[in-house]
């Protein structure tokens, strides 16, 4: 059984209090995986919350370009958005920007190298600090969405997703969950994990007319499990939802909950958890 420890309170010095709780300091150079928001999203993560978690940190907000054809598809256009977002704490690194790398996965049905950006290699730690919030294809965007899809390079987003995003349900689901194992096991035990629970939308943060938030703010919650983190927060959005939740419906009607089990079968963690309050 993993632990995973919550915090109601939303702020910066929750957030670092969140971190500090897994007791693992993460060394050498750092990469911070977040979402920093399609052009015209409003409910990526405040810059602000990361004041606390990024002082005295060597290492940098990290992304890849995206698949479709928005304003985060070619690089220089997507540090303009990162920028334009407030993202200029650390240096943002596109780890794609100069081509692609190749990670080994273990045990997967569809994936035996993940293709990810070279500039993965650069890093000696990992953090992932996602937004939780719905996402068109996987139900939900949690900790293995915003590593297995976010890391992927553009020719390793086209693996996962299919040509013209004609993978959905399983085949799409359970790429995910491989390219989230290769990533994670390229770092060792230099990786931690964080999901924030704010402005839970049933869209993604690449979605320039997301829908606004249907739920209060829930908190914020880390592990050094993966699995345990995103089950923890499912079942936190669930305990907080209205009848009809269009967060829920949505989650349940694509079955975004079976990465879960997936993730588990690769060995990445366990769903059996215990919430422990800071």
């Amino acid at each position: 059984m993993s632990k995973v420890y919550f915090t109601k309170e939303i702020s910066a010095a929750s957030l670092l209090a969140a971190f500090q709780a897994l007791g693992r300091p993460l060394g050498g150079k750092v990469a911070i995986k977040l979402h920093m928001g399609e052009a015209g999203n409003t409910n990526y993560l405040d810059p602000a919350l990361l004041s606390e978690i990024i002082k005295g940190i060597d290492g940098a907000f990290v992304d890849s370009n995206t698949l479709y054809h928005g304003q985060r598809y070619e690089t220089e256009d997507h540090l303009r958005v990162a920028a334009e977002h407030g993202f200029t704490a650390l240096p943002v690194d596109i780890l794609d920007a100069d081509g692609d790398t190749t990670l080994p996965v273990s045990g997967g049905k569809y994936i035996k190298q993940a293709i990810v950006g070279s500039h993965l290699l650069n890093y000696d730690s990992l953090l992932s600090i996602a937004h939780f919030k719905g996402h068109a294809m996987a139900g939900f965007g949690g900790t293995f969405k915003n590593l297995g899809v976010g890391v992927a390079s553009r020719a390793g987003k086209l693996d996962i997703h299919g040509k013209g995003f004609s993978l959905t349900g399983e085949p799409f689901i359970q790429r995910v969950a491989e390219y989230a194992q290769a990533i994670i096991n390229s770092k060792g035990d230099q990786v931690a994990f964080i999901n924030i629970l704010n402005n839970l939308s049933v869209s993604c943060d690449c979605d320039a007319g997301a829908e606004p938030a249907e739920l209060d703010d829930i908190g914020i919650l880390a592990s050094l499990d993966p699995v345990a983190l995103d089950r923890a927060s499912v079942d936190l959005v669930y305990q907080a939802s209205h009848d009809g939740s269009t967060l829920t419906n949505h989650i349940e009607k694509l079955g975004g909950i079976r990465i879960l089990g997936y993730a588990e079968a690769l060995g990445l963690g366990t769903q059996e958890y215990t919430l422990e309050e800071i």
